[in-house]
């Protein structure tokens, strides 16, 4: 195991299991062979050719095109591919800060292949020596996605309707009970993207990257369920168990990779350093 290896794991897919999801002649996502073939028959709805997805031309309404995503997501329930719906949704743009073209319920996002944003916040503290410790959640048992494994102090989807700054205090708030004029205290350092194959689909996501320096006397606390502890750790440590273990789940590795090398902790005398540093930006 290794930082690389994290980045590597991100970025594995195979473009040929997919046919692209298109609007207006724009890609919007990608869609698994088997499940373009099967898509509920909704008329109007989608158009499946051997070269791409899309929907009948006649849709050309926001609303009318995300009944269609509905239907599918709730095909996909029924046929035992989903575990549950989110009722959380995410647009579907050509482009982060473009007009949205429909939205779709969280739990299709990677079966159709689309776009999607999130936000990650990277909490610290600064010692009298200088040295950094981070607050590592470890996620809750009972989790769809990585139960178990370690993550960052505030982190989840960005879901239409809301900013970034919205969310931001809003997920501060249910995961570590971070009231918003500290939340704003946040600073943003950049994106991280990654492009991967899950059991779902395809994963073309993007993370919206904060950093936020906390008082030893902060100490988070989870409201939602979503998190079992909170613990402080040497920053020392955090990297030592990102390097060796697979125990973080699978895009915090990158947040926290991407926090160690622009606080100088991963330095270029790292062997794989200018390949780490390029991993954790890729377009598609």
């Amino acid at each position: 195991m290794s930082f690389l290896d994290h980045i590597r794991a991100c970025n594995a897919h195979d473009f040929s299991a997919y046919r692209p999801f298109v609007l207006e002649g724009r890609r919007l996502g990608w869609v698994r062979h088997a499940l373009a073939e099967e898509l509920p028959g909704v008329d109007p709805g989608f158009v499946t050719t051997p070269g791409h997805v899309t929907l009948a031309p006649e849709l050309r309404d926001f609303e009318a095109r995300s009944t269609v995503l509905q239907h599918a997501a709730e095909y996909l329930l029924e046929r035992g591919d989903l575990a549950s719906l989110r009722n959380e949704y995410y647009p579907v743009m050509e482009r982060w800060g473009a007009e949205p073209l429909l939205r779709v319920d969280r739990a299709i996002v990677a079966p159709f292949g689309v776009a999607s944003f999130g936000l990650h916040v990277n909490g610290y503290v600064r010692g009298e020596d200088g040295s950094l410790s981070m607050w590592v959640g470890r996620r809750a048992r009972d989790r769809e996605i990585a139960p178990g494994q370690y993550d960052n102090l505030i982190a989840g989807g960005q879901p239409i309707g809301l900013s970034l700054a919205e969310n931001l205090a809003k997920e501060a708030r249910e995961e570590a009970d971070i009231g918003p004029e500290l939340a704003a205290r946040a600073v943003p350092v950049g994106v991280i993207s990654y492009l991967m194959d899950s059991r779902l689909g395809l994963k073309p996501d993007t993370l919206f990257v904060y950093d936020l320096e906390l008082s030893p006397d902060v100490v988070p606390r989870n409201t939602d369920g979503e998190v079992e502890v909170f613990e402080l750790w040497p920053l020392d440590r955090v990297a030592e168990s990102v390097r060796t273990s697979g125990d973080w789940k699978f895009n915090v590795n990158l947040v926290v990779i991407d926090f160690l090398v622009r606080h100088g902790w991963l330095t270029p005398e790292e062997p794989d350093y200018v390949e780490i540093v390029k991993g954790l930006r890729r377009s598609w």
